[in-house]
């Protein structure tokens, strides 16, 4: 077993180690053609236009502009739950509320993304104006799309904090609602900070339900209503009849996603030593 144990972790390795490789060694004499600074900082991408342009930083700001809108809304509603289940809730509503955490988790990017264009689409446009093809569609969309990841991971991560902590804060004199928040979660912070690092790599990496709410349009803004387009999405439209240099202009596009999330790990990494420090 532990040779099957040990090929099959190998097998991982590998697995990465080729998609890194395709990846770099497509994607990296791309930006270098295009010139580097042109690729990552250029704001017009027109690949049919002569001269054609690669530019994508537009993509690069659609993609962190969605990713915060989603961190900023599913974050604490699915910190909060997982703390509601883990410590709060009745039994008879547990068995009810997670196989519906669940289900959300098993729903396919295109349902979600029929939902966000026939209800939230709607919703934003008669509430808050604008098309409803924007960021802040995208973002409301993409934070329910996270919220089992975060959930489930942190919902675990608090129920394996030894029941000792939680009775030691009561001994103290700390009311219920104290010892949890208190002493259970910061002894969980490990676990909830892996379920928000997953949480991130979701949203950053979902396409479909993206593509089909937030607007599409390659351009620079910072009005959560209007629409633009993110590295993910920019790379579904296009690669189906992009060839030679285009082609490799989406490679070297997913080359900057790649980094983007490990950058993302990075940092988390980072501020996990700090705080253990």
């Amino acid at each position: 077993m532990k040779g099957v144990f040990f090929i099959a972790a190998l097998t991982s390795i590998l697995a990465v180690l080729l998609i890194c490789l395709f990846l770099f060694a497509n994607g990296i004499p791309a930006m270098g053609k295009i010139g580097v600074f042109d690729f990552l900082l250029g704001q017009k991408w027109a690949p049919t236009d002569s001269p054609a342009s690669y530019g994508i930083f537009p993509m690069i700001l659609g993609s962190i502009y969605v990713t915060a809108g989603a961190i900023i809304i599913g974050v604490p509603i699915g910190i909060l739950t997982a703390v509601f289940m883990a410590r709060f809730c009745p039994k008879g509503l547990y068995k009810i509320l997670k196989p519906a955490v669940d289900l959300l988790a098993g729903i396919p990017s295109v349902v979600y993304g029929f939902f966000g264009v026939m209800v939230l689409v709607p919703f934003v446009r008669d509430n808050f104006g604008g098309t409803g093809l924007s960021i802040l569609t995208a973002s409301i969309l993409l934070g329910i799309m996270i919220l089992p990841t975060i959930i489930g991971v942190s919902e675990s991560a608090i129920r394996a904090v030894p029941e000792s902590y939680y009775e030691g804060a009561l001994a103290l004199g700390a009311t219920h609602e104290r010892s949890v928040f208190f002493t259970i979660l910061p002894a969980a912070k490990s676990g909830i900070t892996a379920g928000v690092i997953l949480g991130i790599g979701r949203a950053i990496g979902e396409t479909m339900a993206v593509m089909m709410v937030v607007g599409n349009q390659t351009r620079v803004t910072s009005d959560i209503l209007k629409g633009l387009r993110t590295l993910t999405t920019n790379i579904v439209m296009e690669m189906g009849y992009a060839a030679d240099l285009h082609r490799e202009a989406l490679i070297a596009t997913a080359v900057v996603l790649f980094i983007f999330i490990l950058i993302i790990n990075l940092l988390f990494s980072l501020l996990k030593r700090r705080s253990k420090a």
